[in-house]
């Protein structure tokens, strides 16, 4: 009997350095008595969002070791890894109309009209890894 399992694949996190207040334990008395607590200012890496074209490897790797450990427990021998690939595309043209006439006292063309255009892009990226595998016997 085969199995087969879909091990997900992620984007890598994107970071921007930011600076943040990080109390120092001390603090100061202000000019109505009060207590202020002081910050030393420090620069953090912050999350903010996901890359949209690397995937994040590292955690891939993780993933498909997990998957296949759980495989292995149950009983399954891998038969294979593939990966499965998606992607996107986008395109774009205009065609517009040029017309060209005879000119009366020469022999030459009068042209009008606008020029035409097009564009077109793709590309593709690791969805995840499909693994299939067997009970041992």
């Amino acid at each position: 009997m085969n199995r087969t399992v879909f091990v997900d694949a992620y984007f890598q996190p994107t970071y921007k350095e930011v600076t943040v207040g990080v109390p120092t334990g001390e603090t100061k008395r202000g000019l109505f008595g009060g207590e202020k607590a002081l910050m030393r200012h420090e620069k953090q890496l912050q999350q903010v969002g996901w890359s949209d074209s690397k995937i994040d490897g590292a955690r891939l790797a993780r993933d498909l070791d997990e998957a296949i450990q759980t495989l292995n427990q149950d009983g399954y021998e891998v038969l294979s890894v593939t990966p499965v690939t998606s992607g996107a595309y986008r395109y774009q043209y205009d065609a517009k109309g040029v017309t060209s006439s005879k000119r009366l006292l020469s022999e030459t063309e009068r042209v009008s009209g606008g020029g035409s255009y097009g564009f077109g892009y793709g590309y593709s990226y690791t969805e995840g890894m499909l693994i299939v595998a067997r009970r041992a016997p």
